[in-house]
């Protein structure tokens, strides 16, 4: 977790994400080690990062990013007020319940405010798991996860509220851009 080394194709795809989002305020659910956060904090565009993982909160800290230690369906600063939502590298998935997580994610964004997402390339529905971490000094709890297919996006999307805009395939992996329904313009 936040290794400097990234393969070329996941810097195309980062750059892609990055490329996404306007100089307003983003706000990357599940930051993990920060790496948009940061990205975007040394382009000079706001972004804030928010992760359960004390260790990622750290690492986020350490690239020069903002980022808090709490739970995404918490409480959270500027509600209502975010131009973009990162739910990057299946993050969509997170608690199990992926249109939860979307919906919460609509309620961040500012007036014609968009989700960025990254879904499974392949074409399945939605699938739901128990995952924990492990590593050599560390195993964590078991805790739900769910991964949503490129195909099943759309039905998500509508059952939380957002309209899929956009969907880029990149090196193997799956980009998406979300609007609310009535800001539905295409990016």
């Amino acid at each position: 977790m936040g290794s400097s080394e990234i393969a070329a194709s996941d810097r195309i795809v980062d750059e892609h994400v990055i490329a996404c989002c306007s100089q307003h305020p983003t706000l990357d659910l599940g930051c993990g080690p920060g790496r948009f956060t940061a990205s975007l904090h040394h382009r000079g565009s706001p972004a804030l990062g928010v992760d359960m993982s004390v260790a990622a909160i750290e690492l986020t800290r350490s690239r020069g990013g903002a980022a808090i230690c709490t739970d995404l369906f918490g409480p959270l600063p500027a509600e209502r007020c975010w131009q973009q939502v990162l739910l990057v590298d299946g993050n969509i998935g997170i608690g199990g319940n992926p249109v939860r997580v979307l919906q919460r994610a609509a309620e961040m964004l500012a007036p014609q405010g968009i989700v960025i997402v990254e879904v499974d390339p392949r074409p399945l529905a939605v699938s739901h798991e128990m995952l924990r971490w492990e590593t050599t000094d560390h195993t964590s709890p078991w805790f739900r996860w769910s991964r949503v297919g490129a195909g099943a996006l759309g039905t998500v999307a509508d059952a939380a509220g957002l309209l899929v805009t956009d969907v880029r395939s990149i090196h193997s992996r799956m980009i998406a851009v979300l609007a609310a329904v009535g800001n539905t313009v295409k990016h």
